[in-house]
């Protein structure tokens, strides 16, 4: 039996209502991911990508078309459901990664397993394998503050692997970091991706994510934008 997309779109749709209109921040938007992909959604600000990735994590609802991830079709799960498939399946990094300050770096992934309803007796165990996997071992007891842009950003990538996650929504999380860091950010995504058979689907301006993926979708005004596929 052929195993299920990662991801499955058919003429997505997303409305905001307004006082005076109505905004369609996405439109008809049709895909597929396989599992294992390394992909990226790029277009300018205002085109759609956040909106997207949060249809994508169950985060927003579309408005319209069919969403399924895994074979699961999220538009028709209750907001418990949803919760919970989302704890369960997904991991999320933001541009601003939303570390807890105060917590050290075990810390901060130990709260995101309990979440994820990490067994207990699997937990600690998790959370260094992940952040060992992002070579981060030695940081188990530093503080945000304590580490470079980029070694926060390691940290968060090991928040979103602690649950074991089947795909990986990324949103603009090298656009703080400098070229060789995001070099090594996307070198590290690719292999989680290889080794891990993990998909990733990253937004993204920069161009230098274009050496690292596997396949591009363009979105322009909430559209896929045909001319450039």
């Amino acid at each position: 039996m052929t195993p299920p997309h990662a991801i499955h779109t058919s003429q997505v749709g997303r409305i905001y209502k307004t006082d005076s209109s109505d905004v369609h921040a996405l439109k008809d938007i049709t895909f597929d991911i396989e599992q294992g992909q390394f992909i990226a959604l790029k277009g300018r600000s205002g085109s759609g990508k956040t909106t997207l990735l949060n249809c994508l994590g169950g985060l927003d609802r579309p408005t319209s078309g069919t969403l399924e991830v895994f074979g699961e079709d999220i538009m028709t799960m209750s907001e418990t459901s949803l919760t919970h498939w989302r704890r369960q399946t997904i991991g999320f990094i933001f541009q601003q990664m939303g570390l807890l300050p105060s917590f050290s770096s075990y810390e901060n992934l130990d709260v995101m397993a309990r979440l994820g309803n990490v067994p207990r007796r699997e937990r600690r165990n998790r959370v260094l394998d992940s952040l060992e996997q992002v070579g981060l071992i030695d940081y188990v007891e530093h503080r945000p503050y304590e580490m470079s842009g980029g070694q926060q950003q390691r940290v968060a990538i090991a928040r979103a692997l602690v649950t074991s996650p089947r795909l990986i929504l990324a949103d603009e999380p090298t656009s703080e970091l400098d070229s060789e860091t995001t070099h090594s950010i996307l070198n590290l995504f690719q292999q989680i991706v290889r080794s891990d058979n993990i998909t990733i689907f990253l937004s993204s301006h920069d161009p230098i994510v274009d050496e690292y993926v596997d396949k591009i979708i363009y979105l322009r005004d909430g559209q896929i934008d045909l001319e450039r596929h």
